[in-house]
C-alpha cells in the first residue's frame, strides 16, 4: 500500500475515533446532568414496580429538560400522572400515541422541560405497570 493511502486511512481512522469519542462524551455529559431516562429493553415485560425506566426516580433542577429514549423494541408513552384513571393524566406532559413525539420505535425520544419544583409521576399508557417519577428541586 502506498504511503499516501496509509496516511488517508490513518486520517479517516482518527476522524472516526474522535467523532465516536465526542459522541460518547456528549452522552456521558447528558447522563451526568441527570436529564436522560432510558426505557429499558423488554420494559413492558418487567415486573411492576421494577426498573422499566432508568434511572427511576430521576432528580433534576427547575429548568432542566428530561429526555426519555425508547431502547425497547415496542411502542411506549411517557405520560404524566399515576395511571389511566388519574384526572390529571397527561396534563403536565405526554409523548402521545402518535405524531412526532410518540415513542414508536427503538431510539425515538421525547423531551419535557420542568419549569416548577415538585414530584411528577408518569407511566406508559400502553403498559400501565410501567411507572416512573421525576423529582424537580
Amino acid at each position: 500500500m502506498s504511503s499516501q493511502k496509509t496516511v488517508i486511512l490513518a486520517i479517516i481512522a482518527a476522524t472516526v475515533f474522535l467523532l465516536g469519542t465526542f459522541q460518547y462524551a456528549s452522552v456521558l455529559a447528558q447522563q451526568a446532568a441527570g436529564d436522560s431516562v432510558t426505557i429499558v429493553p423488554n420494559a413492558s415485560t418487567i415486573t411492576p414496580g421494577t426498573k422499566a425506566f432508568s434511572p427511576n426516580p430521576i432528580n433534576v433542577k427547575v429548568g432542566d429538560t428530561v429526555t426519555w429514549t425508547n431502547k425497547d423494541t415496542v411502542e411506549h408513552t411517557v405520560t404524566s400522572g399515576t395511571g389511566a384513571s388519574d384526572t390529571n393524566k397527561g396534563k403536565e406532559f405526554d409523548s402521545g400515541l402518535a405524531g412526532p413525539t410518540a415513542l414508536t420505535a427503538t431510539g425515538k425520544t421525547f423531551s419535557h422541560k420542568f419549569a416548577a419544583a415538585g414530584t411528577f409521576p408518569y407511566f406508559c399508557q400502553l403498559h400501565p405497570a410501567m411507572m416512573g417519577k421525576v423529582i424537580v428541586a
